[in-house]
């Protein structure tokens, strides 16, 4: 799962009563001109990245489980200028298979998750001598758990820690914020984020690494823009990364100082709330 989600903590904010007789089934589907995560650049050419849940009512919390994926949508062939995930050898190939679970619940004006999430990599090794940087076969597969805390308030604050129990063995934390500037129908949303790693880094012998360095890894600041069309979701997007590790200055393997680097794409998304058997038949 390689971007942040709330919608599982967000659904447990519209409280007990609506949620208490129904479930939510969700899909994303997002288009971006590449895969970036927690400010490290994955792929370099358009993805195309799929996102499935569904959340299940549990009193005043909820339950929400879900699958997401990274499809390299290019083919890569130059290991000077290529950064690809799946080693690029074909075109639309599923570089990354993500499953995730989480716990959602409010107290206040203060909005809890507990989770964890798998990462999964189905890249061949032969796929990897399409290019020579960066690329993740099983050997990487890796398991997270995460908390998360979304506060009711100015600037919707929000911070949330993983920690990986497997292969990296490292704390990862992101606080944010964020706000909505209603335009007619449309909400013009504007964030801010920062990234800091405590472990996660390189430096333990024989320990795998998403950093280069500990402390500060990057800025993200972003805009997005709320669109509708029925019960779809349309939503543009925007980033701005300033890189801090120097992994996340990498654009490309020949451009390894890049200190300001932009990416974007639209998410399409569609939810619906199932009756149970019981308010049917009311």
């Amino acid at each position: 799962m390689k971007r942040v989600l709330w919608f599982g903590a967000a659904l447990a904010v519209a409280g007990a009563v609506p949620l208490a007789a129904q479930a939510t089934i969700g899909v994303d589907v997002a288009g971006f001109s590449s895969y970036v995560w927690r400010g490290l650049t994955y792929t370099n050419k358009p993805v195309i990245q799929p996102d499935v849940y569904v959340t299940f009512p549990l009193s005043t919390a909820s339950l929400t489980i879900g699958g997401w994926a990274n499809i390299d949508a290019g083919k890569y062939a130059d290991a000077n200028n290529d950064i690809s995930e799946s080693g690029g050898a074909s075109a639309f190939n599923l570089a990354e298979f993500d499953w995730w679970a989480e716990i959602g619940y409010t107290v206040s004006k203060a909005t809890l998750t507990a989770g964890a999430t798998g990462y999964l990599f189905p890249n061949p090794l032969s796929s990897c001598a399409a290019t020579a940087y960066l690329c993740y076969t099983k050997e990487a597969n890796t398991t997270e758990v995460y908390g998360k805390v979304a506060f009711s308030a100015p600037l919707n604050p929000k911070l949330a820690a993983w920690y990986d129990i497997n292969k990296i063995k490292g704390l990862y934390v992101e606080g944010s914020v964020s706000h909505g500037i209603p335009l007619g129908p449309k909400t013009l949303t504007i964030g801010a984020l920062a990234g800091w790693t405590g472990g996660q880094q390189t430096g333990t012998s024989g320990k795998s690494a998403n950093f280069f360095g500990s402390g500060l890894t990057h800025v993200d600041l972003s805009a997005s823009l709320g669109l509708s069309a029925g019960s779809l979701s349309i939503t543009p997007s925007v980033h701005g990364i300033i890189g801090s590790d120097e992994w996340t200055k990498i654009t490309k393997p020949s451009a390894t100082d890049t200190k300001f680097k932009v990416w974007g794409g639209v998410t399409l998304s569609w939810s619906h709330s199932g009756a149970s058997e019981e308010e049917k038949s009311e």
